[in-house]
């Protein structure tokens, strides 16, 4: 299990962009963050077309560029089946896509809502 763990982790390096992705039907947002989840990129749409992957697609060279990042990597939330165009997307132009379980980010997100109320008090 800590095996599987630690080579998640170093999936990403201080040369790896980070895209991570909320994805709905019609429009899927994106952000880029570097390996210390530092924002390089604020959020912004992806439409769900061709055109949209495309428009992805030159942002991300793009922004590896001014950023000098040598690889990419992508992290999405899988909802329903709207993910999936994306992902053959990606796997055309060898872009890695690393799902995460639904469950855990909720599971994340009351815990930080536990503590945060907790330092309050």
């Amino acid at each position: 299990m800590q095996f599987k763990w630690n080579e998640k982790i170093n999936q990403v390096t201080e040369n790896t962009l980070v895209v991570g992705m909320d994805i709905a039907k019609r429009v899927h947002y994106a952000c880029f963050v570097d390996e210390r989840g530092r924002v390089i990129e604020k959020a912004f749409a992806v439409h769900q077309s061709k055109e949209g992957f495309e428009h992805l697609y030159e942002k991300i060279r793009q922004t590896m560029k001014e950023a000098k990042k040598t690889e990419v990597i992508v992290g999405i939330e899988p909802t329903g089946h709207y993910w999936m165009n994306l992902a053959n997307f990606l796997d055309h132009y060898d872009i890695p896509l690393v799902m995460v379980n639904p469950m855990h980010g909720k599971r994340s997100k009351e815990l930080y809502r536990q503590r945060t109320i907790k330092k309050m008090y």
